[in-house]
């Protein structure tokens, strides 16, 4: 027996792909969960920045909403020829390109002097980002079919909610500790140092990667075509439709406003949940820091929970409504109990856990409706257009609460928009295969 044919007996049967399965997540998970971590920290690292940047700079909360929402502008504009051209140059060189030029962004938010930097440097991240987070979800279909993929992409998802577990109190850390070290602000002190990394992975990306499985050299001849063999039943069922046709798809729009009604509540959260913890009474910076960990590690177990629970079972639209459903009833009572500390984290960790746990169950839905070149834009187009929320979420609260004086009747619309999403969701799932 050749040496191919023993290897080749090694990954039959389902066990024997389970184990190569379990090789290939211990090479490109870890790896891209770290990226991910870096990312989310500088998407969202601005919502401890404005604890004091916003006096530092004179941002009104308005100015603080556009110029946090402001980043999926630049987002949306680029994410559709991001995905299309990672398929041309490869996912290893655009993945480490993205990751570079955000990180440089990022360190360059330090220098922002007013509203009209503050717009520039968060719009211009968004360019530099757009096409991340749908690239490794196209990505990680050149690897995993379609039914062990929403436990692998919520693992990598979970990088929102450890980003939230170790971004709080390192944040916290950050600003509290340096503040006035050089003669920089402890918010400057926070861009520069939780930039750095993602232009180290950016750099590891280029070493670590492979474009697809044919690339992997860490992989021999039967490894690869016992994997190439897992996916052909799926790939030669999905659609390859040209991209005018992707573009007048009901279904990929419907898709695209279910992520757009589930992401306006994540960023509520995301820019929002330090200063909702303040709002409780808590005033020290590296305490809110902290107390942030709570929610996004409740988040981590939920969603990994969640969505192994899905592909056990197969389903995807109920798992990914009740999600929904549930971070809206924890957002509504959280409201409710704004100034009791205790029963608001406790909301809103319910809140995260349930938010965080659509993602990547709705992602089994357009990774397994479209392939090919339909796969990078369809992937790209509902990821750009949801992410518009992004913009729309931090801006609206910031307005109600310049106009009130209270977050609560923005945090209420934000449930409104789950229970939306959770409710289309039944609709749209019907018509995905």
């Amino acid at each position: 027996m050749t040496a191919t044919s023993e290897s080749a007996s090694g990954h039959a049967g389902a066990a024997g792909l389970d184990r190569l399965y379990r090789r290939v997540s211990r090479r490109l998970l870890p790896f891209l969960f770290l990226c991910y971590v870096a990312a989310y920290l500088d998407r969202v690292n601005v919502g401890f920045a404005k604890l004091q940047m916003q006096a530092d700079l004179a941002l009104s909360d308005t100015v603080y909403g556009i110029g946090a929402g402001i980043f999926f502008i630049g987002y949306f504009l680029f994410e559709v020829p991001s995905n299309l051209l990672m398929e041309r140059v490869g996912a290893r060189r655009w993945i480490a390109r993205i990751m570079i030029s955000w990180g440089v962004v990022s360190v360059a938010t330090m220098f922002a002097t007013g509203p009209a930097s503050f717009y520039a440097l968060r719009f211009l991240l968004g360019v530099a980002e757009a096409g991340f987070f749908p690239g490794v979800v196209l990505y990680l279909t050149y690897w995993y079919p379609a039914q062990r993929r929403a436990r692998i992409v919520a693992l990598f998802m979970s990088g929102v909610a450890v980003a939230g577990v170790v971004g709080g109190p390192l944040s916290g850390a950050i600003m509290a500790g340096l503040a006035g070290q050089a003669g920089l602000h402890g918010w400057q002190w926070l861009f520069l140092l939780e930039g750095l990394p993602s232009i180290a992975l950016g750099v590891w990306t280029l070493f670590w990667l492979d474009d697809n499985i044919r690339a992997a050299r860490w992989l021999d001849d039967a490894a690869k075509a016992a994997l190439e063999a897992a996916l052909a039943p799926e790939a030669a069922a999905k659609q390859h439709l040209p991209l005018s046709r992707l573009f007048a798809s009901g279904t990929v729009w419907l898709l695209a406003l279910v992520y757009f009604l589930c992401v306006m509540g994540l960023y509520g959260v995301s820019f929002w949940l330090p200063q909702l913890l303040k709002n409780s009474g808590v005033e020290d910076v590296f305490d809110i820091g902290l107390l942030t960990a709570i929610p996004y590690g409740v988040a981590a177990i939920a969603m990994v929970l969640a969505a192994r629970h899905s592909d056990r079972s197969g389903e995807r639209r109920w798992h990914t409504a009740i999600a929904a459903f549930a971070g809206a009833a924890g957002l509504t009572i959280a409201t409710a109990y704004a100034h009791d500390t205790v029963l608001a984290l406790a909301a809103l960790s319910l809140a995260t856990a349930g938010i965080l746990s659509t993602f990547p169950i709705f992602w089994s839905l357009p990774t397994a409706l479209l392939g090919g070149t339909a796969a990078a834009a369809g992937i790209a187009l509902v990821n750009s257009v949801g992410n518009l929320a992004g913009f729309v979420s931090p801006y609206l609260v910031g307005a109600i609460r310049d106009a009130t004086g209270s977050t609560a009747i923005g945090i209420l619309v934000l449930s409104a928009s789950l229970v939306l999403g959770g409710l289309l969701v039944l609709v749209v799932a019907r018509r995905v295969p």
